[in-house]
């Protein structure tokens, strides 16, 4: 029996480490669900592990991509797959860490097969986001699909065109077609969410966007800033610095609206991860009954008997 043990939650929340620490002790590799982290330009603000995190444990999907990249969820799943069966050809267990759940569920799960979309459709919603504002899509979109309006990144104007596209060519919700059937897959999840109460997850993440700013993220968004149309710069962390450089604001109201929308991100995040039945939800300092929960899932009666205390880190 194969193994996919994902680490999941929202930012800021300590995957990195126990990530980390389990990939060591089942002597195996990781691979990255953060989309954000596949691209090499974006550092700071992305949270990468470090370089010595990387050099501990090997890792995929990291700095793999440059942000003018066209690179879509369905191409990670077919790469993922293709790492996963290499890894698995000498080793039951692969570890996934990261926070986009839509690509740890193409992974998991598969991507649902969807309707063709025509030219027409996504010309049309396109031009209506670039004349009217991306509020236009929202109000659409919560009008066609509520469900998939709640758990969508409502900042997103590619998931919102992206839905509406569905919507509009199949007179369907679009989270009609993801609630398909499951795709089989030769291994089997096994989901840890990290857990925090909310007001102490959002310390976090203020103390982790403090700590961005020391390490002069405002430098990093700068040298990106001439790329600000790109998909990938439509990020928390660095799309409320450009109202800053257009001086619409101060530089506090720029670090205030990062510090509030990575806590509404993260908030849509745990949103996703709760909908995971068979999820064990923990704090990561809960080692030994992370690992009582793995093993209850492989099946084994015992916990391992190695003691690793994964330091406190901001993710």
């Amino acid at each position: 029996m194969k193994y996919l043990i994902v680490i999941a939650g929202p930012t800021a929340s300590g995957k990195t480490k126990l990530g980390i620490e389990l990939a060591k002790l089942f002597n195996t590799e990781i691979l990255s669900a953060d989309s954000r982290q596949f691209y090499r330009e974006m550092n700071i603000g992305t949270a990468k592990p470090s370089a010595e995190e990387l050099a501990a444990v090997k890792h995929h999907f990291v700095n793999n991509l440059s942000i003018q990249d066209n690179y879509t969820v369905g191409d990670y799943e077919k790469d993922a797959l293709r790492i996963l069966d290499e890894i698995y050809a000498n080793n039951d267990v692969a570890l996934m860490v990261g926070g986009s759940g839509l690509f740890i569920q193409a992974v998991c799960d598969g991507l649902n097969e969807f309707p063709e979309v025509t030219e027409e459709i996504r010309d049309d919603l396109t031009k209506t986001y670039k004349k009217h504002g991306i509020w236009v899509l929202q109000k659409e979109l919560k009008e066609k699909d509520p469900d998939y309006f709640e758990i969508v990144d409502k900042n997103n104007q590619q998931r919102l065109i992206r839905a509406l596209e569905i919507c509009r060519v199949s007179g369907k919700p679009y989270s009609s077609f993801r609630n398909q059937p499951k795709e089989e897959r030769i291994f089997t999840p096994i989901y840890i969410i990290m857990d925090w109460e909310r007001e102490e997850l959002y310390d976090r993440i203020n103390l982790r966007v403090d700590m961005m700013m020391r390490d002069k993220l405002i430098d990093e968004v700068k040298s990106l800033a001439d790329y600000r149309h790109l998909n990938a710069l439509q990020s928390v962390g660095y799309q409320e610095f450009f109202g800053y450089f257009d001086e619409a604001y101060d530089v506090y109201e720029a670090i205030r609206l990062v510090k509030r929308n990575s806590r509404r991100y993260a908030k849509r995040q745990m949103t996703w991860f709760r909908k995971i039945e068979e999820a064990g939800f923990y704090n990561p300092a809960e080692y030994e009954a992370i690992l009582a929960f793995i093993n209850q899932k492989m099946g084994k009666t015992t916990t391992d008997s190695e003691n690793i205390e994964p330091e406190n880190t901001q993710d």
